[in-house]
Protein backbone atom coordinates (compact mmCIF):
# COMPACT_ATOMS: atom_id res chain seq x y z
CA UNK A 1 0.00 0.00 0.00
CA UNK A 2 2.91 2.64 0.32
CA UNK A 3 6.35 2.74 0.10
CA UNK A 4 9.66 3.09 2.39
CA UNK A 5 12.97 4.87 1.21
CA UNK A 6 14.60 1.44 1.93
CA UNK A 7 13.10 0.13 -0.92
CA UNK A 8 13.12 2.97 -3.37
CA UNK A 9 16.96 2.98 -2.65
CA UNK A 10 17.59 -0.69 -3.41
CA UNK A 11 16.08 -0.44 -6.43
CA UNK A 12 19.61 0.80 -7.46
CA UNK A 13 21.16 -2.14 -7.78
CA UNK A 14 18.10 -3.66 -10.41
CA UNK A 15 18.31 -0.05 -12.42
CA UNK A 16 22.38 -1.06 -13.69
CA UNK A 17 20.98 -2.50 -16.49
CA UNK A 18 17.91 -0.39 -17.34
CA UNK A 19 18.66 1.25 -20.69
CA UNK A 20 16.40 4.44 -21.22
CA UNK A 21 17.20 4.75 -25.15
CA UNK A 22 14.77 3.23 -27.10
CA UNK A 23 16.22 0.96 -29.58
CA UNK A 24 14.79 3.25 -32.74
CA UNK A 25 16.48 4.28 -36.07
CA UNK A 26 18.37 7.36 -35.40
CA UNK A 27 16.25 10.07 -37.07
CA UNK A 28 19.03 12.35 -37.90
CA UNK A 29 22.80 13.16 -36.68
CA UNK A 30 22.70 14.47 -33.14
CA UNK A 31 24.81 16.02 -31.07
CA UNK A 32 26.28 14.38 -27.73
CA UNK A 33 26.13 10.41 -25.76
CA UNK A 34 22.44 9.52 -26.95
CA UNK A 35 23.17 10.85 -30.78
CA UNK A 36 21.36 8.12 -32.56
CA UNK A 37 18.32 7.69 -30.09
CA UNK A 38 17.05 10.60 -28.86
CA UNK A 39 16.30 14.69 -30.44
CA UNK A 40 19.76 16.48 -29.68
CA UNK A 41 21.08 17.58 -26.42
CA UNK A 42 21.99 20.59 -28.04
CA UNK A 43 25.26 22.55 -28.35
CA UNK A 44 26.89 25.65 -26.22
CA UNK A 45 29.21 27.99 -27.64
CA UNK A 46 32.62 27.52 -26.32
CA UNK A 47 34.70 30.18 -27.76
CA UNK A 48 36.24 31.15 -31.42
CA UNK A 49 39.58 30.41 -32.54
CA UNK A 50 41.33 30.68 -35.76
CA UNK A 51 40.45 28.94 -38.96
CA UNK A 52 42.26 26.33 -39.92
CA UNK A 53 42.07 24.24 -43.25
CA UNK A 54 39.36 22.20 -43.29
CA UNK A 55 37.18 23.96 -40.89
CA UNK A 56 33.74 23.55 -41.66
CA UNK A 57 32.77 27.98 -43.40
CA UNK A 58 29.20 27.47 -41.47
CA UNK A 59 30.67 28.13 -38.17
CA UNK A 60 32.58 31.15 -39.13
CA UNK A 61 32.43 33.58 -36.38
CA UNK A 62 31.81 36.46 -38.71
CA UNK A 63 32.09 39.89 -36.15
CA UNK A 64 35.41 38.21 -34.64
CA UNK A 65 36.69 37.50 -37.99
CA UNK A 66 35.19 41.81 -38.62
CA UNK A 67 37.17 43.05 -35.50
CA UNK A 68 40.67 41.00 -35.97
CA UNK A 69 40.66 41.17 -39.82
CA UNK A 70 41.58 37.01 -39.81
CA UNK A 71 39.41 34.42 -39.99
CA UNK A 72 37.70 32.78 -36.73
CA UNK A 73 35.25 29.86 -36.64
CA UNK A 74 33.19 29.34 -33.42
CA UNK A 75 33.76 26.48 -30.90
CA UNK A 76 30.76 24.55 -29.79
CA UNK A 77 30.65 22.27 -26.89
CA UNK A 78 28.01 19.39 -26.67
CA UNK A 79 26.16 19.70 -23.50
CA UNK A 80 26.47 16.46 -21.62
CA UNK A 81 23.76 15.79 -19.34
CA UNK A 82 20.07 15.32 -20.87
CA UNK A 83 17.16 16.13 -18.26
CA UNK A 84 15.08 13.00 -17.70
CA UNK A 85 11.18 14.25 -15.87
CA UNK A 86 9.09 11.81 -14.73
CA UNK A 87 5.87 12.48 -14.70
CA UNK A 88 3.07 10.66 -11.98
CA UNK A 89 -0.45 11.28 -12.06
CA UNK A 90 -1.52 10.16 -8.14
CA UNK A 91 -5.18 10.76 -8.63
CA UNK A 92 -7.42 8.62 -6.32
CA UNK A 93 -7.83 5.86 -8.12
CA UNK A 94 -3.68 5.10 -8.18
CA UNK A 95 -4.45 4.21 -4.10
CA UNK A 96 -6.29 0.47 -5.54
CA UNK A 97 -5.00 -2.73 -6.71
CA UNK A 98 -6.50 -6.00 -5.69
CA UNK A 99 -3.14 -7.92 -6.46
CA UNK A 100 0.37 -7.23 -6.03
CA UNK A 101 0.96 -3.60 -5.09
CA UNK A 102 -1.45 -0.68 -5.21
CA UNK A 103 -0.95 1.59 -8.59
CA UNK A 104 1.06 4.55 -6.52
CA UNK A 105 3.50 1.77 -5.09
CA UNK A 106 4.08 0.65 -8.88
CA UNK A 107 4.08 4.14 -10.39
CA UNK A 108 6.60 5.02 -7.32
CA UNK A 109 9.05 1.86 -8.05
CA UNK A 110 9.23 3.12 -11.70
CA UNK A 111 10.03 6.33 -10.91
CA UNK A 112 12.74 5.30 -8.91
CA UNK A 113 14.09 2.86 -11.13
CA UNK A 114 13.92 5.45 -13.98
CA UNK A 115 15.79 7.99 -11.49
CA UNK A 116 18.33 5.75 -10.73
CA UNK A 117 18.98 4.71 -14.44
CA UNK A 118 18.92 8.30 -15.34
CA UNK A 119 21.90 9.40 -12.90
CA UNK A 120 24.38 5.95 -14.38
CA UNK A 121 24.27 7.49 -17.39
CA UNK A 122 25.33 10.63 -16.15
CA UNK A 123 21.89 12.68 -16.80
CA UNK A 124 19.85 14.71 -14.78
CA UNK A 125 16.30 13.59 -12.99
CA UNK A 126 12.87 16.11 -12.56
CA UNK A 127 9.31 15.11 -11.41
CA UNK A 128 6.68 16.29 -11.40
CA UNK A 129 3.96 14.84 -9.03
CA UNK A 130 0.27 15.32 -8.76
CA UNK A 131 -1.77 14.60 -6.07
CA UNK A 132 -4.54 17.08 -6.04
CA UNK A 133 -1.90 19.62 -5.79
CA UNK A 134 1.60 19.70 -7.63
CA UNK A 135 5.01 19.28 -6.45
CA UNK A 136 7.75 20.04 -9.07
CA UNK A 137 11.31 18.85 -8.77
CA UNK A 138 13.75 20.43 -11.34
CA UNK A 139 16.37 17.92 -12.96
CA UNK A 140 19.56 17.86 -10.69
CA UNK A 141 21.70 15.27 -11.23
CA UNK A 142 24.15 12.41 -9.32
CA UNK A 143 22.88 10.80 -5.92
CA UNK A 144 21.14 13.58 -4.93
CA UNK A 145 18.92 14.28 -7.28
CA UNK A 146 17.38 10.84 -7.17
CA UNK A 147 17.62 11.01 -3.05
CA UNK A 148 15.45 14.20 -3.48
CA UNK A 149 12.78 12.32 -5.55
CA UNK A 150 12.78 9.12 -3.44
CA UNK A 151 11.80 11.42 -0.78
CA UNK A 152 9.14 13.14 -2.60
CA UNK A 153 8.34 9.86 -3.67
CA UNK A 154 7.24 8.24 -0.21
CA UNK A 155 5.53 11.64 1.04
CA UNK A 156 2.53 11.61 -2.11
CA UNK A 157 1.94 7.95 -2.10
CA UNK A 158 1.34 7.61 1.48
CA UNK A 159 -2.41 6.80 1.18
CA UNK A 160 -2.50 8.07 5.14
CA UNK A 161 -1.30 12.11 3.84
CA UNK A 162 -0.38 11.90 0.38
CA UNK A 163 -3.55 11.82 -1.41
CA UNK A 164 -6.29 14.99 -1.75
CA UNK A 165 -9.48 15.41 -3.36
CA UNK A 166 -9.74 16.89 -7.33
CA UNK A 167 -11.90 19.08 -7.84
CA UNK A 168 -12.97 18.28 -11.11
CA UNK A 169 -11.46 15.33 -13.42
CA UNK A 170 -9.29 17.71 -15.75
CA UNK A 171 -6.54 16.71 -13.21
CA UNK A 172 -4.46 15.32 -15.78
CA UNK A 173 -4.29 18.10 -18.30
CA UNK A 174 -3.72 20.35 -15.60
CA UNK A 175 -0.84 18.00 -14.46
CA UNK A 176 0.51 18.29 -18.64
CA UNK A 177 0.31 21.64 -18.60
CA UNK A 178 2.63 22.10 -15.63
CA UNK A 179 5.02 19.53 -16.88
CA UNK A 180 5.48 21.33 -20.51
CA UNK A 181 6.85 24.05 -18.44
CA UNK A 182 8.97 21.91 -16.60
CA UNK A 183 10.64 19.54 -18.91
CA UNK A 184 12.81 22.28 -20.79
CA UNK A 185 13.46 21.21 -24.90
CA UNK A 186 15.20 17.96 -25.42
CA UNK A 187 14.14 16.49 -22.27
CA UNK A 188 13.21 12.45 -22.30
CA UNK A 189 9.84 12.58 -20.39
CA UNK A 190 8.07 9.49 -18.77
CA UNK A 191 4.00 9.33 -17.70
CA UNK A 192 3.40 7.48 -15.11
CA UNK A 193 -0.72 6.90 -15.02
CA UNK A 194 -3.70 5.11 -15.48
CA UNK A 195 -5.01 7.13 -17.90
CA UNK A 196 -8.84 7.83 -16.65
CA UNK A 197 -8.56 11.57 -17.12
CA UNK A 198 -8.09 11.94 -20.72
CA UNK A 199 -10.03 13.84 -22.97
CA UNK A 200 -9.56 16.04 -26.08
CA UNK A 201 -7.67 18.69 -24.38
CA UNK A 202 -5.57 15.96 -23.72
CA UNK A 203 -4.64 15.29 -26.63
CA UNK A 204 -3.17 18.85 -27.87
CA UNK A 205 -0.97 18.78 -24.61
CA UNK A 206 0.80 15.42 -25.41
CA UNK A 207 1.09 16.72 -28.41
CA UNK A 208 2.50 19.79 -27.95
CA UNK A 209 5.31 17.96 -25.18
CA UNK A 210 5.85 15.76 -28.07
CA UNK A 211 6.90 18.84 -30.43
CA UNK A 212 9.90 18.99 -28.08
CA UNK A 213 10.52 16.31 -26.05
CA UNK A 214 11.09 12.59 -26.25
CA UNK A 215 7.70 10.79 -24.24
CA UNK A 216 7.09 7.79 -23.28
CA UNK A 217 3.46 6.77 -21.59
CA UNK A 218 3.60 4.07 -18.64
CA UNK A 219 -0.39 2.95 -18.13
CA UNK A 220 -0.28 1.15 -14.80
CA UNK A 221 -3.50 -1.28 -14.54
CA UNK A 222 -4.92 -3.62 -12.04
CA UNK A 223 -6.41 -7.22 -13.44
CA UNK A 224 -9.90 -5.90 -12.57
CA UNK A 225 -8.95 -3.76 -15.58
CA UNK A 226 -8.64 -6.96 -17.72
CA UNK A 227 -11.27 -8.78 -16.62
CA UNK A 228 -14.41 -9.02 -14.17
CA UNK A 229 -14.27 -10.46 -10.51
CA UNK A 230 -16.25 -13.83 -10.73
CA UNK A 231 -19.70 -13.89 -10.10
CA UNK A 232 -21.20 -12.47 -7.04
CA UNK A 233 -21.69 -9.20 -4.84
CA UNK A 234 -18.67 -7.20 -3.70
CA UNK A 235 -18.61 -4.50 -1.18
CA UNK A 236 -16.59 -1.06 -2.38
CA UNK A 237 -15.08 1.78 -0.62
CA UNK A 238 -13.89 5.04 -1.19
CA UNK A 239 -12.77 5.54 2.08
CA UNK A 240 -15.74 7.40 2.64
CA UNK A 241 -18.68 5.97 0.98
CA UNK A 242 -19.33 1.95 0.50
CA UNK A 243 -21.62 0.29 -2.10
CA UNK A 244 -22.10 -3.21 -3.38
CA UNK A 245 -21.17 -4.12 -6.58
CA UNK A 246 -23.32 -6.93 -8.23
CA UNK A 247 -21.40 -9.20 -11.28
CA UNK A 248 -23.74 -11.92 -11.30
CA UNK A 249 -25.42 -11.62 -14.23
CA UNK A 250 -23.57 -12.08 -17.10
CA UNK A 251 -24.82 -9.18 -18.64
CA UNK A 252 -22.94 -6.98 -16.12
CA UNK A 253 -20.19 -8.55 -16.76
CA UNK A 254 -19.74 -8.13 -20.24
CA UNK A 255 -20.68 -4.77 -19.39
CA UNK A 256 -18.35 -4.43 -17.25
CA UNK A 257 -15.78 -6.24 -19.67
CA UNK A 258 -16.96 -3.57 -22.29
CA UNK A 259 -16.37 -0.25 -20.27
CA UNK A 260 -12.80 -1.25 -19.50
CA UNK A 261 -11.82 -2.25 -22.98
CA UNK A 262 -13.21 0.78 -24.68
CA UNK A 263 -10.97 2.75 -21.86
CA UNK A 264 -7.72 0.97 -22.97
CA UNK A 265 -8.56 1.14 -26.77
CA UNK A 266 -8.96 4.95 -26.06
CA UNK A 267 -5.26 4.99 -24.30
CA UNK A 268 -3.83 2.91 -27.33
CA UNK A 269 -5.45 5.07 -29.62
CA UNK A 270 -4.64 8.88 -28.27
CA UNK A 271 -0.70 7.37 -27.92
CA UNK A 272 -0.46 6.23 -31.54
CA UNK A 273 -2.26 9.60 -32.16
CA UNK A 274 0.63 11.67 -30.30
CA UNK A 275 3.71 9.38 -31.37
CA UNK A 276 4.04 8.38 -27.92
CA UNK A 277 4.91 4.78 -27.38
CA UNK A 278 2.71 2.78 -24.47
CA UNK A 279 4.36 0.62 -22.07
CA UNK A 280 1.49 -1.08 -19.68
CA UNK A 281 2.45 -2.76 -16.48
CA UNK A 282 -0.20 -4.41 -14.31
CA UNK A 283 -0.01 -4.31 -10.42
CA UNK A 284 1.33 -8.03 -9.87
CA UNK A 285 4.10 -6.93 -12.04
CA UNK A 286 8.26 -7.07 -11.20
CA UNK A 287 8.10 -3.17 -12.25
CA UNK A 288 11.88 -3.57 -12.83
CA UNK A 289 11.70 -6.59 -15.22
CA UNK A 290 8.95 -5.14 -16.84
CA UNK A 291 10.64 -1.71 -17.89
CA UNK A 292 13.52 -3.55 -18.20
CA UNK A 293 11.43 -6.01 -21.10
CA UNK A 294 9.68 -3.23 -22.56
CA UNK A 295 11.81 -0.28 -23.23
CA UNK A 296 14.57 -2.63 -24.71
CA UNK A 297 12.06 -4.34 -26.79
CA UNK A 298 12.47 -3.38 -30.78
CA UNK A 299 8.51 -2.99 -31.37
CA UNK A 300 9.25 0.33 -28.75
CA UNK A 301 9.59 3.12 -31.66
CA UNK A 302 7.62 6.29 -31.98
CA UNK A 303 3.70 5.03 -32.78
CA UNK A 304 4.13 1.32 -31.89
CA UNK A 305 2.19 0.36 -29.06
CA UNK A 306 2.67 -2.37 -26.21
CA UNK A 307 0.10 -4.80 -25.75
CA UNK A 308 1.12 -7.54 -23.75
CA UNK A 309 0.18 -6.45 -20.73
CA UNK A 310 1.72 -9.14 -18.91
Amino acid sequence: MHVSSEELIRLRLQARDLNLERRQAARSVLAGAHGSRFRGRGMDYLESRGYQAGDDIRSMDWRVTARSGHPHVKVYQEERERPVVVMIDLGPGMFFATQGAFKSVVAARAAALIGWATIKNGDRIGALLFNGGHHELRPLGGQRGVLRLIRALVTATDPASGQRPHADGSHLNDALLRLRRVARPGSLVYILSDFYAIDEDTRRHLQQLRRHNDVVACQVIDALELAPPPPGHYAVSDGTHTGYLDTASAARRQAWQQYFSQHHQAVRELMMQCAVPLLRMTTSDDVAERLRNGLASPSAKTGRQHEDAA
